[in-house]
């Protein structure tokens, strides 16, 4: 597999980066061992730098500027959209930096480090009825500074919201080499970092009318740079947060912890309707649902055409099933709070099927949760490539985006597989591609620009909770506008005037394009 990025070759001074005391290596198996992640990008870094500290990261900082070397921070790798690879130097934060410090049950914090994984945090916080309630399905293994980095999301998000509202406060190090720590409600951290800040202020002066008139009217997003959430708030917190490591590499962070819920229930909702699923969406929304879950059409016909057991009677003419989880503080406050969401999908849903048992909530979730394995056995000689994968939609115009996204595929003869977070209106999308097929590769990228153009009609971004990375940046502009993307443009410049962090991550490279970078 070639590297293609559209980026000149990146050359290496002959020494090592001076009063760094981790690991460098420009080994080739190393390289090659950085150069992919979770997606479907590809691309070879020139060295791979293992720091053992903040301090080896600062150095490495330096260096970099000095030489005007790309830097690209990874942790666990398990993002989507290649805001994790680059042709630069891959800094490896995950071997030396997976502490996990004391978890602080009266005040519902813990500190640790980028490395750790949400898995091992949620598993530390469980003896004191906690938990980090952002829960994106790779938890086991995604790092916490990865989800840190795309602002990630998750099944539960619809109630608890994404990563950025968990993030307390940050250790970072700037693009010259700087140690900073902020926290939310002080701006009295390092001088350097209130001088950068100083000059996004003067970016975005005159500018807050406009953000907040032309910001996407989205329940999430990870998409460009969080300038309505800094307006509001003034927190540099909030900037890092879902920067993707482009404005700074974060080398520490203080989360805040949810208490457990005592109790959970499922309603399973069926739809032969897509503007009905869409309605029944709107009136869930108001009864604060755990989760709000979706598979469509594509998704149901898969599992039931595939003979397995789904695990629970798929009816004919489906056109959506919602999953809807309540929680709650006993079993029959959650009953309740069932038996309303049921009584809101009178006249709206074809069947309402309700679950407080485990066994049978389990039962109902199994539909779902069938589709991973038989996406892979459908695919044959095929290729699952999520190049689509995560735009959001206002929720009013959910059944829109799917009619978007089915239209889209069924012109270029794409089977695929559409499922996702209804009560955010965020889909995932998994289209199954033929790499034999002579043109399949722009035939892709040109679906990225179509979907790109039709979610900027709705009003919607290209990344609910993945990041735009590598494969979204250049369609950047078709969704936010010129004159976002001029701001966008202004923060980076800010915090890194010369780009040595992450280029071609959130904010294109000249000529990049979004499969520069394919594996495939």
């Amino acid at each position: 597999m070639a590297d293609s990025s559209p980026t000149p070759p990146v050359r290496l001074p002959a020494d090592p980066p001076r009063d760094f005391r981790g690991e460098w290596t420009v080994d080739a198996q190393r390289r090659g061992d950085h150069a992919e992640h979770a997606g479907i990008l590809r691309a070879l870094p020139v060295a791979v730098a293992v720091p053992q500290d903040a301090d080896d990261v600062a150095a490495l900082a330096r260096w970099a500027a000095e030489h005007r070397i790309a830097l690209v921070p990874r942790a666990a790798a398990t993002g989507m959209p290649g805001g994790n690879v680059g042709p630069g130097i891959a800094v490896d934060l995950k071997t030396h930096f997976g502490t996990l410090g004391r978890v602080d049950a009266e005040r519902r914090t813990a500190r640790l480090q980028p490395g750790a994984t949400l898995g091992a945090l949620n598993r530390a916080a469980a003896a004191d009825g906690l938990h980090f309630p952002v829960d994106p399905s790779s938890a086991d293994r995604a790092a916490m500074g990865g989800i840190i980095a795309n602002n990630s999301g998750g099944a539960h998000t619809v109630r608890y919201g994404s990563a950025r509202a968990w993030i307390e406060s940050l250790d970072v190090v700037l693009a010259d080499g700087t140690r900073a720590t902020t926290t939310r409600g002080a701006r009295d951290g390092h001088p350097r970092l209130r001088e950068i800040l100083a000059r996004v202020d003067e970016v975005l002066a005159e500018q807050r009318d406009a953000v907040e008139a032309r910001w996407p009217r989205v329940r999430k997003n990870s998409s460009g740079y969080a300038l309505r959430e800094y307006l509001r708030s003034g927190d540099a917190v909030d900037l890092f947060v879902g920067s993707e490591g482009t404005l700074g590499m974060v080398t520490g962070a203080t989360v805040r912890l949810a208490p457990v819920p005592a109790a959970r229930g499922l309603a399973l909702l069926e739809f032969t309707s897509l503007e009905a699923a869409g309605a029944a969406v709107r009136r869930i929304l108001p009864l604060q649902p755990a989760t709000c879950e979706m598979i469509d059409r594509t998704f149901i016909d898969l599992v039931r055409d595939s003979g397995e057991d789904p695990g629970y009677p798929l009816r004919p003419g489906l056109e959506a099933i919602l999953f809807v989880e309540m929680e709650g503080d006993s079993g029959d406050e959650v009953a309740r709070k069932l038996d309303a969401v049921g009584a809101a999908m009178a006249g709206v849903a074809d069947r309402v099927s309700l679950a407080t048992d485990a066994a049978e909530q389990e039962r109902f979730w199994h539909v779902r949760h069938a589709a991973s394995p038989l996406i892979a056995k459908m695919a044959g000689a095929r290729v699952s490539m999520q190049f689509i994968e995560d735009g959001v939609v206002p929720v009013d115009r959910l059944a829109d985006y799917i009619r978007l996204l089915r239209e889209v595929l069924a012109r270029h003869g794409l089977p695929a597989v559409i499922f996702g977070h209804a009560g955010d209106a965020n889909l995932h999308v998994n289209p199954l591609v033929d790499i034999a097929r002579p043109g399949w590769r722009e035939e892709a990228e040109a679906m990225v620009y179509e979907v790109a153009e039709g979610v900027a009609r709705l009003g919607g971004t290209m990344a609910g909770e993945h990041g735009d990375g590598r494969l979204r940046a250049p369609v950047l502009e078709t969704v936010w506008g010129s004159e976002m993307v001029a701001l966008f443009r202004g923060v980076k410049d800010s915090f890194d005037p010369l780009g040595i962090l992450n280029p071609g991550v959130i904010l294109p490279l000249p000529g990049q394009r979004p499969l520069d970078a394919i594996k495939y």
